[in-house]
């Protein structure tokens, strides 16, 4: 956080709430959520029906503990997150990271003022992916999103599916009220609207933190690549159509 004035960062300890979906990521989300705690007023933890104990264990921590009975999947945890955010008048935009420590929250001020200064309605932590140990479907799928996206939009974003991202407050609320949720492919339905929609998409650079193996990724290889290659596709196919019909 070098570089920021004690005033700049009292004002995003106020004015930014971080959501952190969480299932089943064990000893890993307490560290993160910590340091959370240190750098803002109002973090909330989604845990999306974990059997492990591990959010309850947060209960000494002043943190807004959302609890869902079964697991439902990391886009309603995204939503119930940021409708709990946006509760509150003064939150000016809200951060979501992972809680299995691939997000760095030292990280956050960057992205923050990124949405703040350039008026973005979503920024996005980009992970670089030369790093050895990058698991292969990080780097397929974000090869093959960015190159669709690329070609058919535009935009020259190089993470599609980075978890770590700031949305504005008012983006965020339209967010609520009209994205479906959903599983992981619900963040990709988020940077889609806001594409569609003409909104200020930008991205900075983050570190890559992966740790080999780790058991507290649920990321299904096959069935969560389809839900998200779907939803790029069907969205692509929809403007196809809205363009044509409307020559």
């Amino acid at each position: 956080m070098s570089g920021w004035t004690q005033e700049q960062l009292e004002q995003m300890k106020r004015a930014l709430a971080c959501v952190v979906p969480s299932y089943n990521a064990g000893a890993r989300v307490r560290p993160v959520v910590a340091r959370l705690c240190a750098m803002l007023e109002r973090v909330i933890v989604v845990d999306d029906g974990s059997t492990d104990g591990a959010a309850q264990a947060l209960c000494d921590l002043p943190v807004r503990l959302l609890s869902f009975p079964e697991n439902r999947g990391k886009g309603h945890a995204l939503l119930a997150g940021f409708a709990e955010a946006l509760r509150e008048p003064w939150v000016e935009a809200v951060c979501v990271l992972d809680a299995d420590g691939q997000h760095d929250p030292e990280e956050l001020p960057g992205l923050y003022e990124v949405c703040i200064e350039r008026q973005a309605d979503l920024v996005i932590g980009a992970r670089t992916f030369d790093k050895k140990g990058v698991p292969w479907r990080s780097r397929v799928g974000n090869q093959v999103s960015a190159a669709i996206l690329r070609r058919v939009l535009g935009t020259d974003l190089t993470d599609t599916q980075s978890g770590y991202r700031v949305l504005s407050r008012r983006f965020a609320e339209d967010v609520v009220r009209s994205v479906p949720g959903g599983r992981y492919e619900t963040e990709m339905a988020i940077l889609l609207k806001a594409l569609g929609e003409g909104r200020r998409v930008m991205s900075i650079p983050i570190r890559t933190i992966y740790e080999s193996g780790n058991p507290s990724s649920h990321f299904r290889r096959i069935r969560d690549s389809y839900r998200v290659l779907w939803t790029l596709l069907r969205a692509i196919l929809g403007a196809k159509a809205r363009r044509a019909s409307a020559r």
